[in-house]
C-alpha cells in the first residue's frame, strides 16, 4: 500500500511543504524563500520570519496537494520539523501540522532538522550502505553524524562556536557582498587565488570531531581592517573558503577512519558549494568511499527531506 507523507519545514526562513511517496518519490516540493524580507537587514529577523511563514503556509499546502495530484484524505502521515531552528518559525509549522493531524485523524511524527538534511540523500539514492558518516553543513549548524540506518543517527561532533555557513555569511558581510552571503562569497571566490592568504585552520587536537570557525572569522576581519581596499576581495574570499573546506574534509576523514565506514553522506545549504563538493569527491575517490550529495535544491531547507525521514522514523516505530 502506497504511503503519502506530507512534509512541513519552517525552521528558519524558508517555508516548504512537500508530498513524498514511500519515503523516496517526490511528488511535490514547494518552497517559498524569504530572502527579500531579510535582505535589507543583512540576516534573518526571527519575528519577520514567523510572520512570513503564516502568510504563505496555507497556499503552499494547497499547491503541494495540486502538484502531487492527491487530496488531503490520501495523506498517510504528517512529518514536521520540530528542532533545531527559530522557535517562532518552528511553532508555525508545528501548529499547522498538529491542527491538520487532529482535524483529519492523520498520524504525525516530529523530525530533527539536521537529520532531515542527511535524509535528502534517501530521495535520490537507493543503495546506501550502513553504517555511514554524515556531514551537515548549514547556516546555523556544522555536525558530524554516524548513521546506523535510515532512521537511526547519532552525533559524532558539532560546532563549538560559529557554524561554517554562519562564518560564510559574516565574512561576506565584512567584504560588503550581497545577501545571502554564502552564494555571493562563492561567486567572488571563483576569481581569486585560494593560496594567496594563509588563514588559520582550527582542528582542536588530533582526534577531535568538533568544529570551531570563530578563529578564521576573526582572522579575516583583522585582515580586512589592516589592508582595507588594498586587499583583493576575490583572493580573501577564495583563501577563506579554502581554509574552511580544508577543516571540513579533515574532520570527515577522522570520522570515516573512526567508524571504519566506506559511505559518506553530505547535507545542508553549504553542501551546494561547488568547491566543497569537488573536494569531497576528491577525498572520496582517493579513499575508495561511496559519496552521496543531494542536488543543490535538496541541500537547501525543504520539506521533501523532512517527509522522507518522517517516513522511515514512522515505519521503524511501527515495527517496534
Amino acid at each position: 500500500m502506497k504511503m503519502f507523507v506530507l512534509g512541513i519545514e519552517t525552521s528558519c526562513d524558508e517555508t516548504s511543504l512537500a508530498v513524498v511517496r514511500d519515503g523516496k518519490k517526490v511528488l511535490a516540493n514547494v518552497i517559498a524563500s524569504q530572502n527579500r524580507v531579510h535582505q535589507k537587514f543583512g540576516g534573518v529577523v526571527p519575528e519577520l520570519a514567523s510572520r512570513a511563514h503564516v502568510e504563505v503556509i496555507d497556499s503552499l499546502f494547497l499547491k503541494a496537494l495540486r502538484d502531487s495530484k492527491i487530496t488531503s484524505r490520501e495523506i498517510s502521515l504528517i512529518a514536521v520539523t520540530a528542532s533545531p531552528g527559530l522557535k517562532g518559525s518552528l511553532l508555525i509549522g508545528s501548529t499547522f501540522g498538529r491542527a491538520l493531524s487532529f482535524a483529519s485523524h492523520i498520524p504525525l511524527t516530529e523530525v530533527n532538522h539536521l537529520c532531515a538534511h542527511l535524509a535528502a540523500n534517501f530521495l535520490i539514492e537507493k543503495d546506501i550502505k550502513f553504517p555511514a558518516v554524515g556531514l551537515v553543513v548549514s547556516g546555523g549548524h556544522t555536525n558530524l553524524f554516524c548513521l546506523e540506518s535510515r532512521s537511526k543517527m547519532k552525533i559524532l561532533g558539532e560546532t563549538l562556536d560559529d557554524a561554517a555557513g554562519e562564518v560564510f555569511d559574516k565574512v561576506a558581510r565584512v567584504l560588503n557582498l550581497e545577501y545571502p552571503g554564502g552564494p555571493s562569497l562563492e561567486k567572488v571566490a571563483k576569481k581569486g587565488d585560494p593560496l594567496a592568504i594563509k588563514f588559520p585552520c582550527a582542528y582542536l587536537g588530533k582526534k577531535s570531531l568538533d568544529f570551531s570557525f570563530s578563529g578564521i572569522k576573526t582572522s579575516v576581519i583583522y585582515y580586512v581592517k589592516k589592508y582595507g581596499s588594498s586587499g583583493d576581495i576575490a583572493d580573501i574570499a577564495a583563501s577563506f573558503q579554502k581554509a574552511v573546506i580544508k577543516v571540513l574534509v579533515e574532520k570527515v576523514r577522522r570520522a570515516v577512519n573512526l567508524k571504519k565506514t566506506k559511505t559518506l553522506l553530505l547535507g545542508g545549504g553549504v553542501a551546494s558549494n561547488r568547491v566543497l563538493r569537488g573536494e569531497m569527491k576528491k577525498f572520496a575517490l582517493a579513499e575508495g568511499i561511496d559519496l552521496f550529495i543531494p542536488s543543490p535544491i535538496l541541500c537547501t531547507d525543504n520539506a521533501a527531506m523532512v517527509a522522507s525521514l518522517g517516513y522511515y522514523l514512522y515505519s521503524q516505530s511501527d515495527q517496534t
